[in-house]
């Protein structure tokens, strides 16, 4: 019988248990950490690494374009955003560009840091009604 790795049970619980706000925090999070782990590996000249982690924040924006909801005015915003962030990424990994990995994290960062702030807006909006 096989025994469960703890820390993935946790994980894959805090997963089934979130909110749809918390899922979109947990893949800003992703994102920023795979983006910063991809600066890593270019810096030391891993190539190999820094394209799989290239690809994996752009595997997270094309998960943010296909949840819009454009039924809201936002999304399109949303959208042209996730668009200039998945065109930068194609260029840095092309060139292996750190630079450009650098902005895309600082713009994820902003994303992550407004929805942070957005969830705890809405966290005491509904502790006012209640």
């Amino acid at each position: 019988m096989a025994v469960n790795n703890p820390i993935n049970e946790y994980m894959r619980n805090k997963i089934m248990t979130a909110t749809p706000a918390e899922l979109t925090l947990m893949l800003y999070e992703g994102a920023v950490k795979f983006g910063n782990i991809s600066i890593e590996a270019i810096e030391a000249n891993d190539l190999e690494k820094a394209h799989t982690n290239i690809v994996k924040v752009q595997r997270i924006i094309d998960e943010f374009r296909r949840t819009l909801d454009f039924k809201y005015p936002v999304a399109q915003d949303f959208e042209n955003v996730y668009s200039y962030l998945s065109r930068r990424l194609v260029e840095a990994n092309i060139h292996k560009d750190k630079a450009i990995m650098e902005e895309v994290v600082t713009h994820l960062r902003s994303m992550r840091d407004n929805w942070k702030e957005v969830m705890k807006k809405v966290a005491m909006e509904k502790a006012q009604k209640s």
